[in-house]
């Protein structure tokens, strides 16, 4: 169980309290219907969507390079824009676990790699952007997870003290960069896992639904 001091969560946003593969996936495949080029099959994009956009070109076009590939980047986030939450949605149980931290009265928040313009707009058309005490995105600063430093800003946004938090993610960099800025950690085995085995990144514990990770937090269930 979690321990008695915990106020407050902090999230990875893709693969972790979002399902947001499949307009990724759809984005992508606008793209090689333009590049002229086949799309690679869904569950392979899937795999790898927590390692950002650039991961997901390259399922269709690493034959072009680094070089290609940031080429095509700025057309994909703006399809991407287009498409977002159109069939994004939260991972079942995120909502109600959600529900049941605001009911105690913690703060909680999202700490992702994604470009801020998308975090942000992502979670205005999905009706997150009032909740969130803190989101801290992949260019709010110079650095990205692992590092911890977006970690620890935002436990200063959403006012809760480091030792006193937890970090929820579905990649390693996740657990990394929580155990670094001195966080309990929570490996998110519902996620995408970017191919890997949760249970070996050292994460405190390794939850393999959002509800038993209510459990763990010891949240009271919600009255619906």
């Amino acid at each position: 169980m979690a321990s008695s001091r915990v106020c407050g969560v902090l999230f990875d946003l893709d693969g972790t309290l979002l399902d947001s593969a499949p307009d990724l996936y759809a984005a992508l495949q606008v793209q090689c219907a333009e590049e002229g080029v086949a799309p690679p099959p869904y569950e392979m994009v899937r795999a790898v969507v927590s390692r950002g956009a650039t991961a997901v070109l390259r399922c269709a076009f690493a034959a072009r390079g680094d070089a290609g590939l940031a080429a095509l980047l700025p057309r994909y986030l703006k399809l991407y824009e287009g498409l977002m939450a159109e069939h994004t949605r939260a991972f079942a149980g995120v909502e109600q676990l959600l529900g049941r931290i605001e009911a105690r009265g913690w703060a909680w928040g999202i700490v992702t790699n994604k470009a801020g313009f998308l975090t942000h707009e992502l979670l205005r058309r999905i009706g997150w952007a009032e909740r969130a005490a803190a989101v801290v995105a992949g260019d709010t600063l110079p650095v990205k997870k692992p590092d911890p430093a977006p970690v620890l800003l935002a436990c200063r946004h959403a006012g809760i003290a480091a030792a006193d938090a937890v970090f929820v993610g579905d990649d390693q960099r996740d657990v990394q960069a929580g155990m670094r800025a001195g966080l309990t950690t929570v490996a998110a085995a519902w996620g995408y896992l970017d191919g890997g085995d949760p249970r070996s990144w050292g994460a405190d514990v390794v939850c393999d639904s959002p509800a038993r990770l209510g459990e763990w937090l010891r949240l009271e269930a919600v009255p619906t």
